[in-house]
């Protein structure tokens, strides 16, 4: 059973990091998350959870501006082709439904089965702003308290220069 909202709010309290959330309407995609979820300042992320033909998974995140190229990325992971996972191995693996995946979802993923990939531009952004795990509100953590917490989940992010 995936964790809740709740469980990530405890996790996040037990590791002394702070953020902030606020409740929308559930968005799915970008375009939508823009046009419902208000002002909210700081690095909306982009989130993609996909797999290569091996079945190894990564989720990648970048700004939500950012256009992805899913054959470079192949290249400098040093994987296949990678497609994107179903919506059933999201559950699987994140325990999320598609709209909610974010990088906080790693928090289901105890056995280290999917790798994390963020945009080096992440790194240039005080604050991140993803889904708590529901694509009903948005939680604002400083940079360095998300990168804590992967940390601390076991998923030290790969850094890569998502627009090469």
């Amino acid at each position: 059973m995936p964790l809740t909202v709740e469980d990530l709010f405890r996790r996040l309290g037990e590791l002394g990091i702070e953020s902030q959330t606020i409740h929308h309407p559930p968005v799915f995609t970008v375009e939508e998350a823009k046009s419902l979820r208000g002002e909210i300042l700081g690095c909306h992320t982009k989130n993609l959870f996909v797999r290569d033909r091996k079945g190894v998974m990564w989720l990648l995140v970048c700004p939500e501006s950012r256009k992805v190229d899913l054959k470079a990325l192949a290249g400098m992971l040093g994987t296949g082709r990678l497609s994107f996972g179903s919506p059933a191995r999201l559950m699987e693996f994140l325990g999320v439904i598609p709209g909610a995946v974010t990088p906080f979802a790693i928090i289901n993923d105890g056995a280290n089965r999917v790798g994390v990939a963020l945009d080096r531009a992440m790194l240039e952004e005080e604050t991140w702003n993803a889904h708590p795990l529901d694509n009903a509100m948005t939680t604002s953590i400083a940079a360095p308290q998300m990168l804590r917490f992967l940390e601390a989940e076991n998923h030290a992010p790969k850094f890569l220069d998502f627009d090469e």
